[in-house]
């Protein structure tokens, strides 16, 4: 899953794209409203995390000029502490959540999970797929009562394809999902972490989750529950 941080104060912006590594997201950063609005408007994002104190574009009006372009990004915005007019004029605006600061990395954490899951019309952190299992909280994957170990970016691909079950999904939207902006797009390496995934889910090649469609990418033909 990839998402946007736009936070002015840089110490901070860090610290939250530190805490969305270490939970396998892929991260873009911006420091002002501006460049905000520029990366939400040209990238495919699954989640803005938007501070309201902005320079050059503040975080309002970044909200409200994403939605006007008809923007489906979820959105969590950092508010000040007691200022309950930012949350109402930001949930206003179009954002999802808020969150007031100073906050535990582990409630953001918890609610871009959550505000993610909700978008894909997912809203139980566990996946679950015929015999196949992922709960997007610990991070572990099944396959029955086995235990898959995965890499992370194995971990990315098939959440992605969790989350959107049975749509076809090009390798281009794979690496602008599980990558940050400055992946080069061109690279084959997605065909590499999908036959691992087949290998591990599917050894005995039975099950059969996922599609090649020549010329067009991928399909989970898995139902999710």
């Amino acid at each position: 899953m990839r998402v946007l941080v736009v936070e002015d104060e840089v110490l901070l912006a860090e610290q939250i794209k530190n805490h969305l590594l270490q939970q396998q997201f892929s991260v873009d950063l911006s420091h002002d409203g501006s460049d905000g609005f520029f990366k939400i408007s040209e990238y495919p994002y699954d989640l803005a995390i938007i501070d309201i104190g902005l320079p050059k574009l503040d975080g309002l009006s970044l909200i409200r000029k994403a939605r006007q372009q008809d923007l489906k990004t979820p959105i969590i915005i950092l508010t000040a502490r007691g200022s309950w007019q930012e949350k109402v004029q930001g949930l206003d605006a179009g954002a999802d959540d808020y969150l007031t600061k100073p906050f535990h990395v582990e409630e953001l954490m918890a609610r871009c999970n959550a505000l993610i899951r909700r978008a894909a019309g997912q809203p139980d952190p566990t996946l679950v797929a015929g015999p196949v299992s992922l709960n997007s909280r610990t991070q572990q994957v099944w396959c029955g009562e086995t235990e898959v170990p995965l890499t992370a970016y194995e971990y990315k691909v098939l959440e992605y394809f969790m989350l959107n079950p049975t749509k076809v999904i090009s390798k281009t939207e794979l690496t602008e999902h599980i990558y940050d902006q400055d992946f080069d797009l061109d690279s084959n390496v997605i065909e590499v972490f999908v036959l691992r995934l087949r290998k591990k889910l599917d050894p005995d090649g039975e099950l059969k989750p996922i599609e090649t469609l020549r010329g067009r990418g991928y399909r989970f033909n898995l139902a999710v529950n």
